[in-house]
């Protein structure tokens, strides 16, 4: 016998069903963002927004990183092709152009298009056109395979979503000579003025990155506040 009560239920049922076949797609896309490294236990920064663009160019930024002593010791040099991840409005990425000059290439890829937006302006008024920009993923930095002698994550690494994923993109990215270098802030040093969640140490760096298929070549000391981090492409078994 149908009663109203039961086709109140019945109505109900198929709500709840309509409701989990709408939000089924999205829920691989919410457990695939970590609010922590799996291996090191270290927490995922929130990436800076659009908002904080200012921040990035700020006049103050020369003197806290250095950025062309850090180029300089990296040996970025005429004619290669670089990526700069995570490049927001291009800060690293024009003084990158300017180094490897006309026979050269610069990657630059950001997660987000208003940022991109603002690195082809900057780089127009620069007069730099050995500048391709790249709207990356979550999960892949969509470059180009094979291709790059360097992959520069300055201030960036911390705030991968998905660290492992974006690793071994990058690492199918890069030439079998290549180099993957991070500048991150020294979790080591309580007086540098940075969050700690926007901060990472050598040993943090060497657990995670090393076991998506790299080894840590390198650390330079040389900037005011910054580790720099080379690492290149270890033989997989």
């Amino acid at each position: 016998m149908i009663t109203p009560q039961s086709i109140w239920y019945s109505v109900q049922r198929q709500i709840r069903t309509l409701i989990l076949i709408c939000l089924f797609p999205l829920i691989p896309q919410v457990y695939a963002f970590q609010s922590e490294h799996p291996l090191s236990g270290r927490r995922i920064a929130p990436v800076m927004g659009v908002g904080g663009a200012d921040w990035l160019d700020r006049s103050e930024r020369e003197a806290e990183e250095n950025p062309e002593g850090a180029l300089e010791a990296i040996g970025i040099k005429p004619g290669m092709v670089v990526a700069d991840v995570g490049a927001g409005t291009g800060y690293i990425s024009l003084r990158l152009a300017k180094r490897v000059g006309p026979s050269g290439k610069v990657y630059a890829e950001d997660v987000q298009p208003e940022m991109l937006r603002r690195l082809r302006q900057n780089a127009a008024e620069a007069k730099l056109n050995n500048i391709q920009t790249v709207l990356g993923g979550e999960a892949d930095p969509k470059l180009p395979a094979n291709t790059l002698d360097v992959i520069m994550l300055v201030d960036v690494y911390h705030e991968f979503s998905q660290p492992q994923k974006m690793l071994r993109k990058m690492r199918e990215s890069l030439k079998a000579d290549g180099r993957l270098v991070l500048l991150e802030y020294r979790k080591e040093d309580p007086s540098i003025p940075i969050r700690p969640e926007h901060k990472m140490s050598v040993q943090e760096v060497k657990l995670e990155v090393e076991a998506e298929g790299f080894h840590l070549d390198q650390v330079l000391e040389t900037l005011p506040r910054q580790h720099i981090l080379i690492l290149t492409k270890a033989k997989l078994n």
